[in-house]
């Protein structure tokens, strides 16, 4: 679909990955179109037939979860829908999933191109390890592992209170960098693209792409704090299947 995003990171020719847009799907206002998230109060007919058009135009399948804003990481099964916000796999023809209205995703991959994952990090999974939880999975060295950062709310639209900001910083005095004071007193506006890569980096990763969109601002995507009632985009990860 050209709509779609196709991010630019140096991974192997085995590694496929997008990010679905609003365009595309069959649902109706305000879920319009390519809504692909079931939890949201859209159609279900309509919801299920975006994941179809979405299975056709990849050519793998898709796996879902049921995301909770948590830390749990599960090996990647399309037979069946899991409650985490993470997971991964070594199996080709089928692809991690993770929905998002604002939160970040970021899609994993080791350079040999043998294993890949997806995680869902809101500020709670983000601040809780969804991140480091996702490389533990993996089990691939640090400085063998890339990660590319997908759309998410960005530094000029995500206004935190400080509970946010002390949640990062208990863990972390690098996290304050993150955070600037914004127009309304005792509050922030927090920049969840650094807080990532400050977390990956202190794993140990440093190839780290993608970055630089926001989704409150860009109406290519679906942002629940832009409409609270809206659909859900997801960004995608896969191994493609060796040709016979």
């Amino acid at each position: 679909m050209t709509s779609w995003l196709t991010p630019e990171w140096p991974v192997p020719a085995s590694v496929k990955a997008c990010v679905t847009t609003r365009a595309g799907g069959v649902s109706a206002a305000p879920f319009d179109s390519l809504n692909l998230g079931d939890h949201v109060g859209d159609a279900p007919e309509a919801v299920a037939e975006n994941r179809r058009r979405l299975r056709a135009a990849l050519g793998c399948e898709p796996a879902w979860l049921r995301q909770v804003h948590g830390v749990e990481v599960v090996l990647t099964d399309p037979s069946f829908t899991a409650q985490a916000d993470a997971c991964w796999t070594g199996e080709p023809g089928i692809a991690c999933s993770v929905l998002t209205a604002d939160c970040l995703p970021a899609l994993f991959c080791d350079r040999a191109g043998t294993r890949v994952a997806a995680a869902h990090a809101g500020w709670r999974g983000l601040s809780g390890g969804v991140l480091e939880a996702t490389l533990d999975a993996l089990a691939v060295a640090p400085a063998e592992v890339l990660v590319w950062l997908g759309p998410a709310i960005g530094p000029e639209a995500f206004e935190v209170g400080p509970e946010v900001r002390e949640a990062f910083l208990d863990q972390s005095s690098e996290a304050a960098q993150a955070f600037v004071p914004s127009r309304n007193p005792g509050r922030f506006m927090a920049d969840l693209y650094q807080l990532a890569r400050i977390r990956l980096g202190a794993c140990g990763v440093t190839a780290v792409h993608g970055g630089g969109f926001c989704t409150f601002s860009d109406p290519r995507f679906y942002s629940y704090r832009r409409a609270p009632r809206t659909g859900r985009f997801a960004s995608l990860i896969w191994l493609e299947a060796p040709t016979a």
